[in-house]
């Protein structure tokens, strides 16, 4: 792969985003030689730093974010490619500034929007006023771009003034996850799965993104957001797009997009004749996690006591063409819950007739389960022959595990922002989102949302750390289904 020099250019160096996550995924891409020696960083705040007290701010940050021991030699290399740039963002007149650390000519300028949405036309409006935009210039889009269809074409659009489609990069670092790029190999190329996927050897399957932490200092935010556009209109609907989209004709951007695409418009609408039946939501009252006793959602620092945000959502979900006419796909996903776990688990059909009637009454189905965090891996549960001698054949449960740590020990799995960025820096779109994906899913979300206020009904309770509310469970048991825990 051609390491292209570019100028990268972050917008709210100062935040908690680039100094968490960008920071140290451009330090890894450092150490592992992956960016190209021109290759310069800009960060760009409103902070009143002289570069030398720039460069202490920054190493402070990769020193505390960086997991392992700090290479000092890749540290050094990094700093030394930094550069800062003091711009009120709603000044356009300032972001001539830019103009004297870029170079057009001799490296590609990718922006990286690491601030609210809100600022996004202010950015693209001072680019262009200090003539920074051209065909080969790139921006990166954080989410949540907006909070429904209305407001996310408004966003879009206003980008849209400045930058072509292809210009635009709409991130969510799921889709940089190994193990959820593993689900295109895992598909596509092992002919066990790529054949026995669909109605006829699928019961149904689950997606689980669960965290363990409840608010932590975001009530502000997540109060007017809530699980359900927080986490599965872009998490949540990324996977179950990978999981359930029609073989793509090749790798390229396209053919990726256009079956994703496909998925969100074959799910059947969830609205107020229905939702009672499909979707459960959930707010986290007081309980334990870890032993130690947490407040509930209301009772957190800065929180209001009459708030309906939900904080846990669990939805059954049905796509309606050939491949998965009959088979559910149930989410769930919440905060303040028994473990932080991610994970899609594929439970194929039972057979039809048991032989093995002394080990099982009943037996059994196979599960395929793809381990996103933590503890990235494949495991596979089957029915195996207990060792031993005497009467007949007894069975057990057995998994073949496929841990990512295990299989490839000497491998560095990479972090998802490092591989985004780099793919961003190459001019590569197939991980990252398109207008289209963002407005039918916000489509599919929007009905939800307003079926719950049609029905003004309340969050279900469920104690922290738990498994979300008891109705969750009775989702799936009315299919004669049940979690997976």
């Amino acid at each position: 792969m051609e390491k292209r020099s570019c100028d990268f250019i972050i917008f709210g160096i100062m935040g908690d985003l680039a100094q968490r996550k960008l920071l140290p995924s451009l330090y890894q891409l450092e150490k592992a030689g992956m960016l190209n020696y021109d290759t310069r960083v800009i960060g760009v705040a409103r902070h009143d730093l002289d570069q030398q007290a720039f460069l202490v701010e920054m190493r402070k940050r990769l020193e505390t974010f960086v997991e392992e021991p700090l290479d000092q030699a890749a540290a050094e290399q990094l700093l030394a490619r930094m550069q800062y740039v003091l711009v009120n963002l709603d000044r356009p007149e300032q972001y001539t500034r830019l103009c004297q650390v870029t170079n057009q000519q001799c490296r590609v300028m990718v922006n990286y929007f690491s601030v609210a949405p809100s600022l996004f036309g202010d950015i693209c409006t001072g680019l262009d006023h200090a003539g920074l935009i051209s065909p080969e210039t790139r921006v990166v889009l954080e989410k949540p771009i907006g909070r429904n269809l209305v407001t996310s074409r408004q966003i879009n659009d206003l980008v849209a003034r400045f930058f072509h489609e292809d210009q635009v990069y709409r991130i969510d670092h799921y889709l940089g996850k190994e193990t959820v790029m593993n689900l295109l190999a895992l598909r596509f190329a092992n002919s066990i799965f790529t054949t026995n996927w669909d109605h006829n050897t699928i019961d149904h399957v689950q997606i689980t993104v669960a965290e363990q932490v409840g608010i932590e200092g975001r009530w502000g935010y997540f109060d007017t957001s809530g699980q359900l556009r927080d986490m599965v209109q872009n998490h949540l609907m990324q996977i179950l797009t990978l999981v359930a989209m029609e073989p793509p004709v090749n790798l390229h951007d396209e053919s990726l997009r256009n079956e994703k695409l496909k998925v969100l418009k074959a799910l059947r609408p969830i609205t107020t004749k229905n939702i009672e039946r499909k979707v459960v939501r959930g707010q986290y009252g007081p309980g334990f996690i870890r032993g130690k006793p947490v407040p509930g959602y209301l009772e957190e620092a800065g929180g209001d006591p009459m708030s309906t945000t939900e904080t846990f959502v669990a939805i059954r979900v049905d796509i309606d063409n050939w491949r998965w006419a009959g088979v559910p796909f149930y989410l769930r996903t919440g905060k303040a819950m028994a473990t932080k776990r991610s994970e899609v688990v594929i439970n194929y059909k039972q057979l039809p007739h048991n032989i093995f009637t002394d080990s099982y009454r009943c037996l059994p189905a196979n599960k395929l389960v793809i381990r996103l965090q933590p503890d990235e891996g494949v495991e596979i549960e089957m029915l195996n022959k207990a060792p031993g001698i005497g009467d007949g054949i007894h069975l057990q449960r057995t998994m073949l595990d496929l841990s990512f740590s295990e299989a490839f020990k000497k491998e560095r799995v990479a972090g998802a922002y490092e591989r985004l960025i780099l793919d961003v820096m190459q001019g590569t779109q197939a991980l990252f989102i398109h207008r289209d994906e963002v407005e039918y899913s916000w489509t599919w979300i929007d009905s939800i949302q307003e079926a719950w206020q049609k029905s003004n009904e309340s969050p279900k309770q469920y104690p922290a750390g738990t498994w979300g509310p008891v109705a969750s469970v009775a989702l799936l048991a009315r299919d004669g289904r049940e979690w997976e825990e």
